[in-house]
Parts: structure tokens; sequence; C-alpha cells
């Protein structure tokens, strides 16, 4: 017997439930995956995350090497790829990790039944991506936690699985490979994200350093701007190149180790919902019965990092620079356009999309909608002053001055409030003033 073993964003070989069961399921094992056109049209496949995801699948191929097999690589729809390698090969069953975006789900139930008519059989594994699969722990008379605290006590609680291992041994039949991806990504491709490397085998690297350094000291120092002490390991686990599972497992339990797993938790909370509303991926999980504002310049400033506000463009800055934000510079930013400016919080995922390498959908808009007021925060009016941010996780300016060059002469916190420096030093800066703020929004003591 054959089956197909069809990767999506869970690119490795260790803790993947999906390949591990199609290996043991039959003789041959034909592991698969699909460059997805749709990806393409959507603007989502950005420069930066195309180099990032050949980097990957070069990696997971050298990885099914090792096991004697090999990645085969299609392009297309994926459902008719799908199909058509199962024909090709007679595969009598198809493993797939299960997904929460609604394009997933769709394209889950579209490739359910086109196997179906053919007599092949769609075998979903539904903990590929997360720890507790999304559905596996729900309150009474709902299909879905909408308040953190008391879904993490159930996730906590809930019994994980136990780390899988690789399969010992692949046979590949008879099939054409097709080719891998260049890496490098098209021509004038973004270079942001260079920081970053795809690939299992270096985000297993980077996982190894951090549990054995780096989140001894996360509970302290994670919001810290300064410090860049987060794990960093978000576009690894967006990918499936490290399992958030094996990650949990490998933390430990003391209280730093506890404050990381918190996290992961947050990662499932949301996958959970997404899940059971998927049109939360661009529509307000609840009314908060918000106007926006329409300004395009500010939006503009905002995306460029020319707020004039600059521990906002610092972080703005980064994400152009490096493809990534710590999660306080994330948060900073986003409540500064949705209650600050007032601008729509759809405007600010779009843009954290097109340029984050760890663009989740769940992670991303769901995180946008609890800054914005209209997700599950349990106080939606919650404001994050970034004068007040800045002081607190940045009070040396430290981290200012190292993404926003035009204010690095400043001395310690004055970075913070360059409008209040003499007219001619201002001037010499080359830095804007802050935006015209709405008044009601942001009061004159923060400035």
């Amino acid at each position: 017997m054959t089956t197909l073993a069809v990767f999506t964003r869970d690119l490795r070989v260790h803790d993947n439930p999906m390949l591990t069961a199609a290996a043991l399921a039959g003789e041959h094992t034909v592991p698969l995956f699909v460059l997805d056109a749709a990806m393409a049209r959507s603007g989502f496949a950005t420069g930066a995350r195309e180099r990032f995801l050949a980097e990957s699948l070069a990696d997971l191929d050298r990885s099914l090497r090792e096991l004697g097999g090999r990645l085969v690589v299609r392009a297309g729809d994926p459902v008719e790829q799908v199909c058509r390698v199962a024909d090709e090969v007679d595969a009598g069953t198809v493993h797939l990790a299960a997904d929460c975006s609604g394009y997933a789900q769709r394209r889950e139930a579209a490739l359910r039944s086109a196997l179906a008519e053919r007599g092949r059989t769609l075998h979903c594994h539904d903990e590929a991506h997360v720890v507790v699969a999304p559905g596996r722990v729900t309150p009474a008379g709902r299909d879905h936690y909408a308040v953190f605290g008391a879904y993490h006590r159930r996730w906590e609680a809930a019994g994980w699985r136990r780390v899988i291992a690789p399969p010992a041994r692949l046979r590949l039949p008879a099939v054409d490979p097709g080719a891998l991806p260049p890496i490098g990504g098209p021509a004038g491709g973004e270079s942001a994200g260079g920081g970053f490397h795809g690939g299992e085998t270096v985000g297993r690297r980077r996982a190894e350093e951090w549990l054995r350094e780096g989140v001894e000291v996360y509970d302290e120092r994670r919001d810290q701007l300064a410090a860049d002490a987060t794990s960093r390991l978000s576009p690894y686990l967006h990918l499936g190149c490290l399992s958030a599972l094996e990650l949990a497992t490998q933390a430990g339990t003391g209280d730093a180790a506890r404050d990381f797993v918190r996290q992961l938790a947050w990662r499932d909370f949301f996958h959970q919902l997404l899940a059971a509303r998927p049109a939360a991926a661009h529509e307000d999980y609840r009314d908060a019965h918000r106007t926006w504002r329409d300004d395009p310049a500010a939006l503009d400033a905002w995306r460029s990092g020319h707020t004039g506000i600059p521990i906002v463009d610092a972080g703005m800055r980064q994400l152009l620079t490096e493809g990534w934000l710590p999660n306080r510079a994330r948060m900073i930013t986003a409540s500064f356009l949705t209650k600050t400016l007032g601008l729509d919080w759809r405007a600010g995922a779009a843009h954290y999309t097109e340029h984050l390498l760890d663009a989740d959908v769940a992670n991303n808009s769901l995180n946008w909608q609890w800054v914005a007021g209209t997700g599950t925060d349990t106080r939606p009016g919650r404001v994050l002053n970034p004068l007040r941010q800045a002081e607190r996780f940045d009070p040396d300016g430290v981290y200012v001055r190292r993404h926003v060059p035009e204010l690095a002469g400043l001395p310690g916190r004055q970075v913070h409030r360059p409008w209040r420096l003499p007219d001619r030093e201002r001037a010499a800066l080359d830095y804007p003033e802050p935006l015209p703020i709405l008044p009601e929004r942001l009061t004159s003591e923060q400035f």
C-alpha cells in the first residue's frame, strides 16, 4: 500500500504526527508539498517569506533523504495536484495536518470530497500545529473559549500527547520528484528577514540554544526592548519547522519556563478561536461600535516609521528591516494605530502580513483585534500610552537609537521626546514632528 504525506506548514520530520502516521500506514510513502498558486495571487508570498520557505523545503528534503525518501514537489491548485499524485502512485490514503484558517478548512473539505470520488481516503491530524487541538477543550455549551484565563486552565490540564519520533525509514515508489523552488526568492525580493534562515535544522539549533540559555531569564527580560530577550522562534513555529508541543514539553517547569509556555498557550488559544470563527481573520470578533478614521497620510507615516513618536517608529522600522518584531513592540505599534490614531486594525494587520516572516493568520489577526478592542480582551478600552511604554520598556532609549538613526545622538530618555528640544536642535535632527493626534485620544501630558 502507498500513502501520501502532504506537507503544508508542518515542514519537519521530528514530532510530525502526519508524517509518522503516513509512514506507518504504507509500504511506500510519498512526501508531497504543493506550491500553492493561490498564495502568489493573494500577495502572501512575499520575497522574504518565499526565501524562508525555499530554505525550509530544501532542509526538509535533506532530512527526508536521510530517511530513505525525498520531497516531491508540485505547483498549482493543491486539491488538483494532490489528487493527481495520488492517482499516479495509487495511494489509498492521504495524510494531512488539519489547520484553523478558513482557507485551510475549505481546502481540507474540497480535498476530502475529491479523494472520495476516486475511492481514496483523507486522514487529518489535528495536533501537528498546536499543543492542544482546537475543539479538544471547550466551555459548556460553546465551541470555543473567548477568555484566555479559563482556556489556559483547561489547556494545562488537558493532557498532551507524547512527542513523536521521526519515521525510522521511508520507501519512495517510482514518482517524478519535481523541482524544489530556488533559494533566494524572486529577483528584487525583499531583504527583510535576512537574520532568519529557514528549515528544521536551523530552527532546532535555535530552540536548543534558547532552551539552554534564554528561557531562564524570559520572564524578567522579555518585555525589555533593548535586551532582545524573546525566543525569535515564531517564524519556525509558523511554518512548522518546530513543533509547539515539543517546545512546550522541553521547556521545563520553572517560573521562567512557565511564562514561555504560557505564550504557546496564547498561540493555541487564538488557533482554537479562528478554527471556530474563521471570519475573525478579517471581521470584528465582537462589535465594538467603532467608527474608524480615514487618514491615508497618518497610515503611511505609521507604515514607514515616521509618526514622530520614537518608540512607535523604532518598532515599525525594525519590522521593515528584520521582518520580525518582539511582542511588546507589536502591542505598542498596534495600540498606537488603533487606539491613538483611530485607524482600522485591518490596515495594520495587512501591513504586518506583508512584512512579518511569522505572518500567522490566527496570531496576527486576533492579536490585532485584542489590541483594537474588537477581540477577546476583557478590557477592550485598554490604551497603551506609547511614551509610558517607552519609559518602562526602553528606559535608556537604547532600542529607539538602534532603529531610528536620526535620534542616535540624543542622550538617555531625551530620545523619547525630541519635540521638547530647542527649535534649532530639533530642526537639525531631520526627524518629523508628531502626527496631529485626535485630542480625545491622547492627553497633553502624554507629550
